[in-house]
């Protein structure tokens, strides 16, 4: 059967943040991200590459709008900068687990090709799959819990608010698009059609999804081993990607947290 081929490439990341953005252009960059993760705005695997980067690259420049504020306001940021902190590195592992599950798998097939000893490790990557999206789904109620505690915090600043609520949505567009479920049996039609599903309102676009229904595809005979291959290769380079930008934004958060640790020290 003819198999159509499918394309995607990785945002390639520059090796250093830029220079801290102008506070007079903090309110555009906040917007240009914002409508990046707008209802109408398909989630694909680049949105969320260039989301973390851009996100990054507010942090760097957010210490130059903090006023002056108080002992409370600065001890509440520490706090959730804690909390976004911890949400940040579970996500990092669990991209990292994937990405290491996706080229145990690529070394398996190189190996062994399609034979029926893959079978256990196509098995194992399934497992590791469903253990994952029960950590999604416990990180996604965390992050909603964060959200509806600091949303209406009166002692936060407007732009540390914004900040927070810029972040979790990141972070939960990025939970989504690992989270989707395996694809059912239906042939490779379904990897054509990228496993276009819904999240709210937001398309979701997935390589992680191709790679699901690649592999039952071709457990039922409906694709052979060098589309698997492909799938397996399209996932590990975004992958990479998001990882890298999860690097960024991590390492951002703690200089962003250790400014805010200084300025409660510089108080008391």
């Amino acid at each position: 059967m003819a198999t159509p081929q499918t394309h995607f490439r990785s945002i390639s990341l520059p090796s250093r943040l830029h220079d801290p953005i102008n506070p007079s252009n903090f309110e555009a960059e906040l917007r240009k991200l914002k409508s990046c993760l707008s209802k109408n705005v398909a989630i694909t695997s680049e949105t969320i590459q260039s989301g973390l980067l851009g996100l990054a690259e507010l942090y760097n420049s957010v210490d130059q709008l903090q006023i002056h504020q108080d002992g409370k306001s600065i001890e509440d940021s520490i706090d959730g900068s804690d909390q976004l902190l911890d949400s940040c590195n579970t996500i990092r592992e669990l991209v990292q687990m994937i990405r290491e599950n996706v080229q145990a798998l690529q070394s398996a097939f190189r190996r062994k090709g399609a034979d029926s000893s893959t079978q256990n490790d196509i098995n194992s990557y399934f497992c590791l799959r469903k253990k994952m999206n029960k950590c999604i789904s416990k990180s996604l109620k965390t992050l909603k819990n964060f959200e509806n505690k600091n949303g209406s915090n009166l002692s936060l600043s407007e732009v540390t608010i914004a900040m927070f609520k810029l972040t979790i949505a990141m972070f939960k567009c990025t939970l989504v698009f690992l989270s989707l479920p395996a694809g059912k049996s239906g042939g490779w039609n379904l990897v054509s059609r990228l496993m276009i599903t819904k999240s709210g309102d937001n398309s979701v676009i997935s390589e992680v999804g191709c790679v699901d229904s690649a592999l039952n595809a071709l457990r039922n005979g409906d694709s052979n081993v060098e589309m698997v291959k492909k799938s397996l290769q399209n996932l590990d380079s975004c992958i990479e990607g998001i990882e890298t930008g999860l690097q960024r934004l991590f390492r951002q958060l703690l200089q962003s947290r250790v400014k805010l640790l200084n300025i409660l020290t510089d108080q008391y």
